[in-house]
């Protein structure tokens, strides 16, 4: 942040003693235990995160942690500075210090922003309503309904966020949210299983007879070290997506082959193809294969990873297209996107078709096969202005959507958004749901990023809840 600037100089008072001690003792506190969990040496995990990285993190984080404590004496590096440098400093900047000395860091959701001028910031362990921060650097990466681990102070009349801010995936802030919340109510042997992903110097005991904002002050370096954890876990093993197909199986491109048998006709196919109510004819030699009914039955059989991406396609007539059938010269071509359909689809046909065909092939290709596979000197799309392109995606999105609101989300039980909102702790769920989805949109690239939710808040009546 472009505050640290300020700093400089009660940066440098931590070389002197006793405070350089007490740092390497905050520091450690905040990295420690990611080696613990990670099992990565302290200069390990500088270089996997990169040293630039490191130091706007983790070591800012350890540092205004350094500014919140006091001592066994009593003594604190803010008053110790102020009382003998403060002289030098703006009558800002001292407030600054002092409103830092005093802050507690805690876990945030964004909304309203405003390049270059303010965003609004709710507190997601204490609640209560977003409060309006004044700010110019942050605002230029913040996306809408990002979550950021900090501090919140207020200098003079405005409320300003520290230099040491920490970004968290959705799932991982959830889990940390929960964990402050439900340590009132832990049995024993749930407060070791919290020691050992906080820390064995985490008290969980006394940490629960605290107040909310008592317990962020004492488990500060908490923050860092989970947010650590999960930067080295993504450093060390990039995270591609979950891609499944609406009955849960996951993505894997499988065609199967079925030789036509000597004197089979190609009428003989297509009449008994289209005997089958399931296979319906797109041209002479093309068929659809599709399932009439709900996809909630089919969802509801099985549960998948929530971060997973759902991979669909379907008729106009709501009718779920399983798979697709050609007649390629003396071949019978069934394509479907996972092995289990292609399990389903050999018996189908086979079954249908019976001694008309010899015994199929099945060649499979994952999703990074594919996408290794592409030829780099396909033709490329048709140039079109940034508008068209905006008109089409945001189209295409439209349509996505309002198909969405009346199909099953694995994260809202395997009910429709429309079904979801009729109770009030599914509005909530929808209202997260919508969120991360506008906050990943928000974070794409080209035209996507500027699509607009705003409707789907209102045809769903939960335009409260937009906070």
């Amino acid at each position: 942040m472009a505050r640290r600037h300020l700093l400089e100089e009660l940066m440098k008072w931590t070389t002197r003693e006793p405070w350089r001690d007490r740092f390497e003792a905050v520091l450690e506190d905040h990295v420690l235990p990611a080696c613990d969990e990670t099992g990565l040496e302290a200069d390990e995990i500088v270089s996997t995160l990169g040293k630039d990285l490191f130091m706007s993190t983790v070591w800012a984080c350890a540092f205004e942690d350094l500014l919140t404590r006091e001592s066994d004496d009593g003594s604190n590096i803010v008053d110790d500075y102020l009382k003998r440098r403060g002289w030098k400093e703006s009558a800002s900047v001292r407030a600054y210090m002092a409103a830092l000395r005093d802050s507690v860091v805690s876990l945030y959701e964004v909304s309203d922003v405003v390049p270059d001028t303010s965003f609004h910031a709710r507190d997601l362990v204490r609640g209560g309503e977003p409060v309006l921060i004044s700010e110019r650097s942050a605002t230029r990466t913040l996306k809408q309904w990002d979550r950021f681990a900090g501090r919140v102070v207020q200098v003079g009349q405005r409320m300003q966020i520290s230099g040491a801010v920490l970004s968290y995936e959705y799932e991982t802030s959830e889990n940390l949210i929960e964990g402050f919340r439900s340590i009132g109510n832990l049995s024993r042997k749930e407060k070791k299983e919290l020691a050992k992903t906080f820390g064995e110097d985490f008290d969980a005991a006394l940490i629960a007879n605290l107040s909310e904002t008592e317990r962020l002050r004492a488990a500060s370096s908490t923050f860092t070290t989970c947010w650590l954890i999960d930067a080295i876990d993504r450093a060390e093993q990039p995270e591609t997506p979950d891609l499944r197909n609406a009955d849960g199986d996951e993505v894997l491109q499988c065609t199967v082959s079925y030789p036509l048998a000597d004197g089979t006709a190609d009428d003989d196919v297509r009449a008994a193809l289209d005997s089958c109510a399931d296979l319906q004819p797109a041209t002479a030699t093309q068929w659809n294969w599709v399932r009439r009914e709900k996809r909630a039955a089919a969802s509801a059989a099985r549960a998948w990873p929530s971060k997973s991406l759902t991979i669909e396609t379907t008729r106009d007539d709501g009718a779920l297209v399983l798979g697709g059938v050609k007649l390629d010269g003396r071949a019978l071509v069934l394509s479907v996107n996972s092995l289990e359909r292609s399990e389903l689809g050999i018996e189908l046909l086979s079954a249908i078709l019976g001694e008309r065909v010899g015994q199929p092939l099945v060649v499979t290709e994952t999703v990074e096969q594919i996408l290794a596979s592409r030829d780099a000197d396909a033709p490329r799309p048709v140039d079109l202005s940034e508008e068209e392109q905006r008109a089409i995606v945001h189209d295409y999105l439209d349509r996505h959507y309002r198909d969405t609101l009346d199909q099953p989300v694995p994260s809202l039980g395997n009910k429709s958004p429309r079904a979801a909102v009729k109770t009030k702790s599914g509005r909530a769920k929808v209202a997260d749901w919508l969120k991360m989805m506008e906050n990943r949109t928000a974070k794409s690239d080209g035209a996507m990023a500027s699509y607009s939710f705003d409707w789907m808040w209102t045809e769903l009546g939960i335009a409260e809840l937009r906070r």
